[in-house]
């Protein structure tokens, strides 16, 4: 193995030349975003949000940097321990997994409460890339070849359901079925799912807990209960609108200030930002995540081998997915679901998800040139 690895080993100083740092600069510059935002909501103060927030930042960029320089041909090898390992983890939390806001869903660490299924959305990730890394497009458009990717994401999504998360759950199918797509699997099976998933849709209802049918039925008419189970949308709506173009200026947000906005400090940061910062402000932070995106998407197109193509597309696409999911969500577009902003909402998981999913996007871009052999 070693003198199959020598041919293709890099110097640390390579490896450092050959990192996007387009791609660090944006995800420094969307974390000082974080920062100013729950530097914001605290009322000026560091404490209780932004200074953790940094500490993880800083532990985790170091993180990101190692698994950057990692050999991608390791990563590859260790794609289906790393998925074995998030299942584990999963089974624990309906095991002894901390209980928190009616559901249990997080590991508790002491220094940190642990929420397996946001790393399983990398592994479920991982070990597609893998399972279609070299194989041709006659085995992709087979149904048999397609029953692994299958298990794939339905065994997590199971696991994540009992919790519950459905936001979660939806999330990692999405990303799973996006990476199957990718790969050139045929169009009638989405079609066909597609189709099954909505004539489902009256029996799936059944078997939601009330506050997820209190959701959606908020979603379609938040006035009903302005004060009640609509309160958080409505209020969301109010602190964008009043933004304006300019924004109300740096912690003057009266929506967020007074107390009207709550979950401001992780689901709903991004509303403080744009009522504070306004539709400027607002469309800074999405050209931003845009860049992040195309520098993805540009790492994936210029790697040569299969694996670190469909990983980096698969970690541009789980990026996208977070902030899509979340922005829609705050602005009353789809229901409420619990999703962070990656490297803005406060929460030591997604931040440790994000960057390890850079960590990866990255050491393909590092490594593109390396040989990954099935």
């Amino acid at each position: 193995m070693q003198s199959m690895f020598r041919e293709y080993d890099l110097s640390i100083a390579q490896k450092l030349a050959k990192m996007n740092w387009g791609l660090i600069l944006l995800i420094f510059c969307m974390a000082a975003i974080g920062t100013a935002s729950l530097y914001s909501a605290a009322g000026g103060n560091f404490d209780p949000w932004a200074s953790r927030q940094l500490m993880r930042f800083g532990v985790g960029v170091i993180g990101m940097f190692i698994i950057a320089m990692m050999d991608i041909r390791w990563w590859y090898r260790l794609t289906w321990p790393l998925y074995f390992i998030g299942m584990i983890l999963l089974i624990f939390v309906e095991v002894k997994g901390h209980v928190g806001m009616g559901a249990q869903r997080w590991i508790d660490l002491g220094f940190m409460r642990l929420q397996p299924s946001e790393l399983m959305k990398i592994a479920v990730v991982m070990a597609l890339a893998r399972h279609f890394h070299g194989a041709s497009p006659e085995q992709v458009r087979r149904i048999p070849f397609l029953i692994v990717p299958a298990m794939v994401i339905c065994a997590p999504v199971g696991l994540v359901l009992l919790q519950p998360d459905l936001g979660t759950s939806l999330m990692i199918v999405m990303a799973g079925a996006g990476m199957v797509f990718m790969a050139g699997a045929p169009l009638y099976l989405f079609i066909g799912a597609g189709v099954l998933t909505a004539i489902s849709i009256p029996i799936g209802w059944q078997f939601l807990h009330d506050y997820q049918k209190q959701r959606v039925l908020t979603f379609l008419n938040p006035e009903s209960d302005p004060l009640g189970a609509g309160y958080h949308i409505t209020q969301s709506k109010i602190a964008i609108g009043s933004g304006g173009i300019e924004g109300k200026g740096f912690m003057q947000g009266t929506q967020s200030h007074l107390n009207f906005l709550p979950e401001k400090q992780t689901d709903f940061i991004f509303t403080l930002w744009v009522e504070e910062w306004g539709l400027f402000g607002g469309l800074f932070l999405l050209s931003v995540i845009l860049l992040i995106f195309v520098a993805g998407f540009r790492i994936a197109v210029r790697c040569r081998h299969t694996y670190g193509r469909y990983l980096a597309l698969g970690m541009s696409l789980n990026f996208s997915l977070y902030v899509f999911i979340n922005i829609s969500m705050v602005m009353g577009l789809i229901p409420v679901v619990g999703a962070p902003l990656p490297l803005v909402s406060y929460g030591g998981t997604s931040m440790l998800a994000a960057l390890i999913g850079f960590g990866l996007m990255m050491s393909c871009g590092v490594h593109r040139h390396s040989k990954v052999t099935r």
